[in-house]
């Protein structure tokens, strides 16, 4: 074998430049998240009215249920390193026009409704681009690496934005908090700028057959130059149909939907009612976030570091199975220090199973539907799995926390369940 026929070793993520450059605009970007979103609760609150502010919270989940899966054919048309630099870029405008129109007036429940509207159809753009930017970028080895130093960055922005709100809604207002936001926007995009983007290719194979065992599959049909290219809704026709027939996308959107679905409500809503029915107040409740942020934390220092875990499918299923049950527990639980560490391991185990699900997502769809398949997970997590908690209040109200928390576990560990049922996914593997 000549030195020009021995492929180079693969450049590890966190030393990659592409990949360092996305993962600072990420930060920013989500960062300035977590500071617009409460921005935006504090500027609803001074209109006065309680079902304004409940109306202005709640605008923004409406566009991107309805428009996630349209970001996610524009990403795969456009191509996801556009979509994200004119998303950031739009909501960095929004922002700081906002900011310049609370310095001239008070905030009232239309205004912010309306931007808050515009904000959600941009992030549904948004979304689904950022997502499938990493197979773009990075070789497959390394995208269970960058899922895990996504991870890690998430964690940071949720610690980092709310204080960093905080203070800039105490120092000025919302308007100074607006300001901070669409700043981080705007340090964003000349990062995203900076991108190189690899060429669409196939999806990976090992040994001559698809990641998953996937022997006989055909991925994308070949177009002649003269065929007319497909509208926008044949392409998401396309792109769902490709999930459900794919031996491991359907599974593991499945996977991804039911284990959202126990595991959100809990943790946010369900953890709010059931600090007040313990008498924890707003600090034990912030003692078990924590517990819950940093076992997702741990997870994702432990992908970031190793790379790769053996049997990745089948060690997914089996930690949101794991992951269920402390679900469950959490609501027995009378004391706040054990809740804290009972929601540490939860986070432990599922933020290891949302990982390695993102992983396999990147490395075995391929990147031509990237963009769509994206937009289906990220609509469970981002704009379905919302629209349940007014279920989730009612129900605690009728039945109480723990009979609540069981059936969420039971919801969540049908998730793990299910998803080792197919061959496929339990003997999937991250690529070396």
């Amino acid at each position: 074998m000549t030195v020009s026929a021995v492929e180079a070793p693969e450049r590890p993520a966190h030393r990659d430049p592409d990949v360092l450059r996305w993962l600072g605009a990420y930060t920013a970007s989500m960062v300035g998240d977590s500071i617009y979103f409460m921005a935006l609760a504090w500027a609803a609150a001074r209109t006065g009215s309680a079902s304004g502010t409940g109306l202005v919270l709640a605008a923004g989940s409406i566009p991107r249920a309805l428009l996630m899966l349209g970001g996610g054919v524009l990403a795969d048309r456009l191509g996801p390193r556009r979509v994200v630099i004119g998303s950031d870029a739009a909501r960095a405008v929004l922002v700081l026009g906002l900011a310049a129109v609370l310095v001239l007036t008070a905030p009232t429940v239309g205004v912010l409704v309306a931007v808050a509207l515009l904000f959600g159809a941009v992030d549904a753009l948004f979304l689904p681009a950022v997502g499938a930017l990493p197979a773009r970028i990075s070789p497959p080895g390394q995208l269970a690496r960058i899922q895990g130093l996504r991870g890690l960055a998430a964690r940071g922005a949720s610690i980092v934005g709310a204080p960093l709100g905080g203070v800039a809604v105490a120092a000025g207002g919302p308007v100074l908090a607006f300001a901070t936001a669409g700043a981080l926007f705007v340090l964003s995009l000349p990062l995203l700028l900076g991108l190189r983007t690899r060429p669409s290719a196939g999806p990976v194979r090992h040994g001559g057959k698809a990641a998953g065992d996937q022997e006989e599959w055909t991925v994308t049909e070949e177009r002649t130059v003269t065929e007319e290219r497909p509208t926008a809704r044949q392409d998401l026709v396309d792109g769902l149909r490709y999930i459900r027939r794919h031996p491991l996308l359907g599974p593991l959107m499945i996977v991804i939907g039911l284990s959202e679905l126990g595991f959100v409500g809990p943790l946010n809503l369900g953890l709010i009612l059931l600090s007040e029915q313990r008498g924890w107040g707003a600090a034990g409740m912030g003692w078990i976030v924590a517990g819950f942020a940093s076992g997702a934390a741990g997870a994702a220092l432990l992908i970031a570091v190793r790379g790769r875990v053996p049997r990745a499918g089948l060690v997914m299923c089996l930690t949101v199975l794991v992951g269920a049950t402390g679900i469950a527990a959490v609501a027995q639980i009378p004391s706040v220090p054990l809740a804290a560490a009972t929601a540490a391991v939860v986070g432990l185990f599922i933020g290891l199973a949302g990982a390695l699900c993102g992983a396999l997502v990147q490395t075995v769809a391929d990147p031509a539907y990237l963009g769509r398949v994206t937009s289906v997970s990220t609509l469970f997590t981002y704009a379905l799995i919302p629209l349940s908690y007014p279920a989730t209040g009612a129900a605690i109200g009728l039945w109480g926390t723990g009979p609540v928390y069981a059936v969420s576990a039971a919801v969540c560990a049908a998730g793990g369940a299910v998803g080792l049922t197919f061959t496929a996914l339990r003997r999937a593997e991250l690529p070396r």
